[in-house]
C-alpha cells in the first residue's frame, strides 16, 4: 500500500474497522451558490443521505414521498414504495455539452450528488480498491501548515469528479483538502476543504466540506464565494 495512503486510511479509522460496516446513514445540510445556479436552490438544503459502502449506490431522500436511486448507469427518483418516478440511463452523457452555468434537469442533480457523495464517504478507503493509481506530489504550504500531497487517478468503472484529483493530507494523515475539475460542469477546476473530524463508530469523519473555485495559483478566488457547502449530521455506520 501506498505510505502516505496507509497514513491516512490509519487516521482515519482503519481498514479493518471500515470493513466492519456496510451502510454509511446521515442529514447533510447543503448550501453554496451552486445549487440554485443549476436551477434547485432550495431542493437539497436538509437531506438525509444513504451510502452504499461496498457498491456504488448512493440515495439521497428529501423528504418521505421520494428518493434518488444513483448507480454509474442509471439515475432515478422513486417514490417511497420504490415506484420509479423518472430514470435516465448513462447519465454522464446528458452533460457533454455543459458549461459551468448549465442548468441540470433533476435527474442531473441527482446523479451529481451521487457520485460525488459515494465519493467523499467511501474516500480514503476506496483507493485500495484495483485500479487506482496513486503518486505522492510536491509539498504544499497553505495557512501555515505543510501538507503532502496524493495525486490519485481513478478506474473508468468509479464515476467521480474527473478522472484525475490530488488530495492533501497533514502530517496527522487527515485530508485537508482535495482538488478537482468539474467535468459535469465545463471542467471548472474547484478546490475542496475538509474539517471539523470527529468519530463515529472507530471512524473519524469530517463533518464540513466547503468548495471553492481557484485561481490561475490554485488558491480560491479572492471573492471567496463558496460553492458548496456540506455540513453532516446524524452520522451512523452499519
Amino acid at each position: 500500500m501506498n505510505e502516505l495512503l496507509k497514513l491516512a486510511i490509519e487516521a482515519q479509522g482503519g481498514l479493518d474497522q471500515w470493513r466492519k460496516f456496510n451502510t454509511f446513514t446521515a442529514k447533510f445540510i447543503n448550501s453554496g451558490e451552486l445549487w440554485a445556479m443549476k436551477g434547485h436552490g432550495g431542493t437539497i438544503d436538509e437531506v438525509g443521505v444513504k451510502v452504499n459502502l461496498l457498491e456504488q449506490k448512493t440515495s439521497h431522500i428529501p423528504n418521505d414521498q421520494w428518493h434518488t436511486a444513483y448507480t454509474p448507469d442509471r439515475i432515478a427518483i422513486e417514490s417511497a414504495d420504490g415506484n420509479t418516478i423518472a430514470e435516465l440511463y448513462n447519465p454522464r452523457a446528458s452533460f457533454s455539452d455543459h458549461v459551468w452555468e448549465t442548468e441540470w434537469t433533476p435527474l442531473q442533480l441527482a446523479y451529481f450528488t451521487g457520485y460525488a457523495t459515494w465519493n467523499y464517504i467511501n474516500t480514503p478507503y476506496q483507493f485500495t480498491r484495483p485500479g487506482f493509481e496513486l503518486n505522492e506530489g510536491e509539498l504544499w504550504e497553505e495557512n501555515g501548515e505543510v501538507l503532502r500531497t496524493l495525486k490519485v487517478k481513478w478506474p473508468k468503472d468509479i464515476h467521480t469528479h474527473c478522472p484525475e484529483q490530488t488530495f492533501y493530507i497533514n502530517s496527522e494523515g487527515f485530508i485537508k483538502r482535495l482538488d478537482y475539475r468539474v467535468d459535469v460542469a465545463g471542467s471548472v477546476p474547484c478546490a475542496h476543504y475538509l474539517s471539523d473530524y470527529k468519530e463515529y463508530q472507530g471512524i473519524k469523519l469530517a463533518t464540513k466540506r466547503v468548495v471553492y473555485l481557484v485561481d490561475e495559483e490554485n488558491r480560491p478566488k479572492p471573492d471567496n464565494k463558496i460553492i458548496v457547502s456540506i455540513d453532516l449530521r446524524d452520522i451512523k455506520f452499519q
